[in-house]
C-alpha cells in the first residue's frame, strides 16, 4: 500500500490520559506524594512478634538516649563557655588589680628615695641615687622625671661657680659621682623631651661609664670638667659652651654638631672623635691631640690649634678662618674643600705636610 493511502488522524484527537500535555508537564495527578508515617497503634504493636516489639523498644530506648546525649553536650559546652568568659573577666580584673598595685609601690619606693636624697648621711644619698636607677627600670614613664631629680640633685650639691677651680674636691663626691654615672647609662630620652640640664657642672676627674649617654646635654656656663674621662660618649649635639676641659679624655666620643665655642680643650684627647659640623669658634685646644678626629664642616674660626696633632684628621670643607695653627700639625689631614684664609699658612706650607688641598683656600681672607 503507498503512503497516500494512509488515513492521518483526525485534528482534533484527543491526548490519551496519563500521557504529557503539551507543555511536557506532568499531570498534578501522576506526581507521587511522599506517604506520611503515623505511629502504630497498640494493636497493632500486639500482633507483632516478641523479638519484633523488643526490637522497637530498643530504638525507643537508644533515640531517647541519644537525645540525653545531645542535650548534656550542649549544655556541658554552654557551661564551658561561660567559665571561659568569667575566668578571662576575672583574670582581666586581677591583672587590672595588680597593675594598680605595683604602681602605688612604685609612687611610695619613688617618694621614699626623693626623701632619702636630703638626708645629711652621705651614704643614705648614694642608696637613694640606685634605688631611683631601679625604679627607672620598673617604671618607664617615670624615668625623664627622675632625670630631672638627679639632675636637681647634682646642682644643689656641686660646689657652687664662686668656688674656683683649684679650689674645688680633687674627686667629685660619692653620691654626685652615683647619680652622674646613673645618668650617664640610662636608656635614650624619647623624642621631643628636653635636654638634660647640668650647667655648671662642677666635677673634675669625674670618671663616666663607656659609651655615656650625653646627648642634648646642657654643659654649658661654668662647668669646671679638667680631665674628666668621656671616653665614646654620645654628645651629640651637646651645650659645651665656655666649658672647662683641659685635659679631658674625649677619644672616640661622638661631638656630632655640639657647641663647643670657647671652649677650653687644651691638652685634651680627642683622638678618633667625631666632630663633624662642631661649633669651635675661638675655642682653646692647644697641645690638643686629634689624630684622626672627623671634624668636615666644622667651624673653627679664631681657634687655638697651636702643637695640637692633626694627623689624619679629616678638616674637609672645614672653616679654619683665623686660627693658629701650625703647618707641621697637619700631616696627611685632609683639607679638600677647607677654609684657611687668616691663618698665615701658604700652599706651599700646607702642601709639604698633605697633598689633600683640593679646593682649599688659602690667602687672606676678605673680611680681614
Amino acid at each position: 500500500m503507498s503512503d497516500s493511502s494512509r488515513t492521518p488522524p483526525p485534528a482534533d484527537a484527543s491526548i490519551p490520559p496519563g500521557e504529557l500535555e503539551p507543555t511536557g508537564t506532568p499531570p498534578a495527578s501522576s506526581v507521587r506524594q511522599a506517604p506520611r508515617l503515623t505511629p502504630p497503634t497498640q494493636q497493632q504493636l500486639d500482633a507483632l512478634p516478641a523479638d519484633r516489639r523488643l526490637e522497637l523498644m530498643d530504638l525507643k530506648h537508644q533515640q531517647r538516649h541519644r537525645w540525653l546525649h545531645t542535650f548534656f553536650l550542649a549544655a556541658g559546652i554552654i557551661a564551658t563557655v561561660g567559665t571561659l568568659i568569667v575566668g578571662t573577666l576575672t583574670l582581666r580584673s586581677g591583672q587590672e588589680q595588680l597593675n594598680i598595685t605595683a604602681e602605688g609601690q612604685v609612687t611610695d619606693r619613688f617618694f621614699k628615695a626623693g626623701e632619702q636624697l636630703g638626708s645629711d648621711k652621705r651614704e643614705i644619698r648614694t642608696t637613694a641615687v640606685y634605688a631611683l636607677e631601679r625604679i627607672t627600670k620598673d617604671s618607664e614613664r617615670d624615668r625623664l622625671a627622675i632625670r630631672d631629680v638627679l639632675a636637681t640633685f647634682i646642682r644643689e650639691r656641686d660646689p657652687a661657680p664662686t668656688v674656683k677651680g683649684d679650689k674645688l674636691p680633687l674627686y667629685p663626691d660619692a653620691d654626685i659621682a652615683a647619680a652622674l654615672t646613673v645618668l650617664a647609662r640610662r636608656p635614650a630620652d624619647p623624642p621631643g623631651s628636653p635636654p638634660l640640664d647640668l650647667t655648671d657642672l662642677r666635677t673634675p676627674l669625674m670618671i663616666f661609664p663607656p659609651e655615656a649617654n650625653l646627648k642634648d646635654v646642657n654643659l654649658g656656663g661654668d662647668s669646671y670638667l679638667a680631665s674628666v674621662v668621656l671616653e665614646g660618649a654620645d654628645l651629640r649635639d651637646a651645650n659645651l659652651f665656655t666649658a672647662n676641659l683641659i685635659g679631658a679624655n674625649l677619644s672616640d666620643a661622638n661631638l656630632n654638631r655640639a657647641r663647643l665655642d670657647g671652649a677650653n680643650l687644651k691638652d685634651a684627647d680627642l683622638s678618633r672623635a667625631d666632630l663633624r659640623d662642631a661649633h669651635l669658634n675661638s675655642a682653646n685646644l692647644s697641645r690638643a691631640n686629634l689624630t684622626g678626629a672627623k671634624l668636615n664642616g666644622a667651624d673653627l674660626y679664631d681657634t687655638d690649634l697651636r702643637d695640637a696633632d692633626l694627623k689624619g684628621a679629616d678638616l674637609s670643607h672645614a672653616n679654619l678662618h683665623r686660627a693658629r695653627l701650625r703647618s707641621k700639625s697637619l700631616t696627611r689631614a685632609n683639607l679638600n674643600g677647607a677654609d684657611l684664609r687668616g691663618t698665615g699658612l701658604s700652599e706651599q706650607q700646607v702642601r709639604a705636610a698633605t697633598d689633600q688641598v683640593e679646593g682649599t683656600k688659602f690667602g687672606p681672607h676678605p673680611d680681614d
